[in-house]
């Protein structure tokens, strides 16, 4: 079974609060007959976008393709949350990387936000308003013990000051919850509308000169000096391909395969809140917590609270509005009577050590996927970085792409199975409180 079709009708956007806001983006034409490029790019999420709009605008010719629409995988359905940091923390990257590169990798992170915020800007991106805060809730006292102490590191070890603390009194002035024991605000981190901001790097890439062409699955890649990649209705031959397919790539490329694991994801947007809301959130901040299969939530511009949570590990899609309500609930319990709107899932991709994969598959096919949760600040950069690489520029797509990243146990065919099972332990811990 093929994911890009598992859970959803051809074309057309999941029943999202996002689909249900977007700024229209008149549906583009499906890829017809041979046409030629230097560079071809496969998915049409944040990371080919924004790979697009950056290489039209130095002048090469693009043409992208995309399975269904613009934005409809998880670039286009996630929380929204432009977070600070690589996915794995300093500490962790210290250890792997080096102090060196770990400082490398964190002013990355850093360029990946003001890269979206600066896009946002550049383009005037319609429906896009960024809102800044993110604030992290530990379940734990000793959850908080390290969220403050990894502050203090960042500040003292990084420069980065943004980071508030707060204790249980405090988070629960924020958050409206009592079930956490503290955590923390980072203001130098924010949240916006993934769909709008999706679409709004679709109309840039467009208008800088990427052909961008949607309803145009990849079926096959023919690879040489001069690629050929294929769809039911024609062929683009470039001198480069980028995959940036995410959890949806399936077997176009086995050696990202072996490493980049799709799951589904689900988040529920309840009926607007109207004077409830600030009970749910006191500022606009996003929020995600510290469990293995993390909550996370924030409120729309109507004041419905968007709440993600719960995670399934095979093609089809649970009941979802059952799944997400139950973690909500234990959040808010004081939303019982709460009337749901919008349920909807996506797929987006993992990696064993949830660092993104970055990697030259061939010397002419560029590959970045695996955000772990972690993709609308990084996915951008990842085109960028994509972008310099194929312009001979790769000092940023080669350092990520230096960070071990080891191959799911049981290659393709267990992996699905061996996830189950270490996501079910992990699932139970959460359940269990330890």
């Amino acid at each position: 079974m093929n994911l890009l079709h598992a859970n959803d009708r051809a074309g057309e956007y999941p029943p999202s609060w996002y689909a249900a806001t977007a700024v229209p983006l008149p549906p583009l034409p499906a890829l017809k007959g041979e046409v030629t490029a230097d560079v071809c790019i496969v998915g049409g999420g944040y990371t080919g976008l924004s790979a697009a709009l950056h290489l039209a605008e130095r002048g090469l010719k693009v043409v992208l393709l995309e399975a269904h629409r613009i934005g409809f995988g998880a670039s286009g359905r996630n929380g929204g949350q432009v977070g600070s940091g690589q996915r794995q923390d300093q500490v962790w990257l210290e250890k792997v990387a080096g102090k060196e590169n770990a400082h490398r990798l964190w002013d990355l992170a850093q360029d990946a936000k003001a890269l979206v915020r600066a896009l946002i800007t550049e383009h005037a991106m319609a429906g896009v308003t960024y809102q800044p805060g993110i604030a992290h809730a530990c379940w734990t006292d000793a959850e908080v013990r390290e969220a403050h102490a990894y502050a203090e590191k960042l500040h003292r070890d990084y420069g980065y000051d943004q980071l508030e603390p707060l204790d249980r009194t405090g988070i629960r002035r924020l958050i409206g919850s009592s079930v956490y024991k503290g955590g923390e605000v980072d203001r130098g981190a924010g949240h916006i509308h993934p769909l709008n901001f999706a679409l709004g790097l679709a109309k840039a890439a467009s208008a800088a000169g990427a052909r961008l062409h949607e309803g145009s699955e990849v079926t096959a890649i023919d690879h040489g000096r001069r690629p050929v990649v294929r769809t039911a209705s024609g062929s683009v031959t470039c001198d480069t391909v980028i995959l940036a397919a995410n959890g949806y790539l399936g077997g176009l490329e086995p050696a990202v395969a072996a490493k980049v694991m799709p799951i589904n994801n689900f988040i529920v947007a309840t009926e607007p809140l109207g004077d409830r809301a600030v009970g749910v959130l006191a500022e606009p901040v996003a929020v995600a917590d510290t469990k293995f299969v993390v909550n996370y939530w924030r409120l729309s511009e109507d004041n419905r609270l968007l709440f993600g949570g719960g995670e399934s590990y095979g093609y089809r899609f649970p009941d979802i509005v059952k799944t997400v309500s139950k973690p909500m609930l234990e959040v808010y319990p004081q939303l019982k009577d709460v009337r749901i709107d919008h349920a909807w899932g996506g797929t987006l991709a993992i990696t064993l050590n949830r660092m993104p994969c970055f990697t030259r598959v061939r010397p002419n096919v560029l590959s970045a996927s695996g955000y772990s949760g972690h993709g609308v600040a990084l996915a951008t950069l990842a085109g960028k970085l994509l972008a310099e690489a194929t312009a001979s520029q790769s000092a940023g797509f080669d350092l990520m792409a230096s960070l071990p990243q080891p191959r799911f146990p049981g290659g393709a065919a267990l992996r699905w199975p061996l996830l189950v099972l270490a996501m079910t332990w992990y699932s139970t811990r959460d359940r269990l409180g330890l």
